[in-house]
């Protein structure tokens, strides 16, 4: 095993990683080389938090990669705990022939010349100090939902990837699945008329509560794990507070280190649906629900939905209880012409288009009940599609390559973020996608759309939207014409 690099090793490496960042500012344009090259041309990987889904996804799907010939070599791994650490090392070494570098701090890893990128599976508030850290020590990154753990870092994290110019996947893996596209390119066509609202889920149930099914050994203790740099007590991420095996292995249900089914769950739906409507950032956000039945010592509520209004007038909807898993609602966006249909889950070889009547519609080809179903290609493994995309983007060098960037990443954490915390604050939130701020609502947004409606507008429409008026027009009844307030006794129709 190489030794790890000193803490002044890092220091100065970071440093040059930083001063090598500044030199590609706003490299949107223009892409940082994909890698480092290796002695073997490869793109050499490491893994921070190599724990749960770390190992699980991120180590096996990328070792199975390597092994079926992918331009890549896994190299390093770090984690606090040091039965996660041996373990994903062991791994690689029995399946790649590779003796991975190990390491405690994952700084010291970033100081790594020979680590091209990084996977990060770490618990969520640590998401954005080393996806940060990573990308400005020069090396790409693959960081599993969420991308951060409140909206200001995901902001922040976005403002690095374009300063950088680095390749980075946010681990939403349904977002691999070739349908979103199909069903972008058939909504800015006008297939849907006006889109309107989306409505997703992610319902679930246990006998045991939720995220309490990841095991708790006796081996965990303060001598086997790193406890203060788990926290993250000195980097200001989390609150100092005795070891306590619960909060180390299910961290998820407790707020200062996830969000429960907000983040680790709805943000897997709330992404696939911002990319196929091409929405991003919402408008208006509220949260609600509450702990209903798992009274277990956790924070997170087990029933929420969360309503997010958009700029370009849709709404959209994620729901769930964490009690109930067999009768969820159905995946779904609805415009003014019909609706797409895709079920539940994430394994599509389709979706059904049910159209409105054509009363409504004015489309006398189509009638209600001719539901059609739009056959799409099936992913069999998203996970593994998701890092070979990743893969892809990196050998391109073209940060938009990736099927998850950061700027999605950012818009599905704000929605799901401020969801959950208008559920603990009891608030409704606004926020400016010009400014990139947060601030309570008011009752502007619906004197806004009141205001248009008001002066007879236009809809406004989804990005992308090349229809022009399809299913966006309304055909008011001559009666119509005898509406409007009387001036000086002259009724509507006689006025000029």
């Amino acid at each position: 095993m190489d030794k790890p690099v000193s803490r002044r090793e890092f220091v100065q490496t970071s440093a040059a990683g930083v001063a090598a960042a500044g030199a590609v500012a706003g490299a949107l344009s223009a892409p940082a080389p994909a890698r480092a090259q290796g002695a073997n041309g490869r793109i050499r990987i490491g893994f921070i938090g190599p724990g749960g889904r770390g190992f699980g996804a991120h180590v096996k799907s990328l070792a199975q990669l390597q092994n079926e010939g992918a331009n890549v070599e896994l190299v390093a791994v770090s984690d606090v705990y040091e039965a996660n650490m041996n373990r994903a090392a062991e791994y690689i070494k029995k399946k790649t022939g590779n003796d991975p570098t190990r390491y405690v701090d994952y700084r010291d890893m970033l100081a790594d010349e020979k680590v091209d990128a990084v996977c990060i599976g770490t618990p969520d508030h640590w998401h954005h100090l080393q996806t940060v850290d990573a990308m400005k020590a020069g090396k790409h990154v693959y960081c599993e939902k969420p991308m951060t753990h409140s909206v200001e870092e995901a902001i922040d994290v976005v403002n690095v990837w374009k300063e950088t110019g680095k390749i980075m996947q946010v681990g939403v893996q349904s977002t691999s699945l070739p349908l979103w596209n199909e069903v972008r390119e058939r909504l800015n066509a006008g297939e849907l008329g006006k889109v309107l609202m989306y409505q997703t889920e992610y319902f679930r149930n246990s006998n045991v509560g939720q995220w309490r099914y990841y095991n708790l050994t006796k081996d965990m203790s303060p001598e086997t794990v790193d406890w203060d740099r788990w926290l993250g007590v000195k980097e200001g991420l989390a609150p100092e507070m005795p070891f306590d095996r619960s909060v180390f292995a299910q961290w998820r249900c407790y707020w200062p280190f996830g969000s429960g089914m907000f983040t680790d769950l709805f943000v897997h739906r709330t992404t696939s649906m911002l990319k196929a409507t091409g929405l991003r950032f919402p408008a208006r956000v509220t949260g609600g629900g509450g702990l209903y039945l798992e009274y277990d010592g956790r924070d997170v509520p087990d029933v929420a939905t969360v309503v997010a209004d958009f700029k370009e007038g849709v709404q959209g909807l994620v729901t769930a209880t964490m009690c109930c898993e067999d009768t969820p609602i159905r995946q779904l966006i609805r415009g003014h012409n019909g609706s797409f249909v895709f079920g539940n889950g994430e394994r599509f070889d389709g979706f059904d288009f049910v159209p409105e009547r054509p009363q409504v519609t004015g489309i006398g080809s189509i009638r209600r009940g001719d539901i059609k179903r739009i056959s799409t290609e099936q992913i069999p493994n998203t996970t593994y599609a998701h890092f070979q995309n990743w893969i892809a983007a990196m050998e391109s060098g073209d940060q938009m390559a990736c099927n998850n960037p950061p700027d999605l990443g950012a818009a599905a954490i704000t929605l799901v973020n401020l969801g959950a915390r208008s559920y603990r604050q009891g608030k409704v939130f606004r926020f400016n996608d010009e400014t990139m701020t947060v601030s309570d609502a008011d009752g502007s947004w619906s004197k806004m759309w009141e205001a248009r409606s008001e002066q007879r507008g236009k809809p406004s429409h989804i990005p992308g939207w090349n229809a022009g008026d399809t299913g966006s027009t309304l055909s008011p009844p001559d009666y119509m014409e005898l509406a409007g307030p009387w001036k000086n006794g002259v009724p509507p129709e006689q006025q000029s």
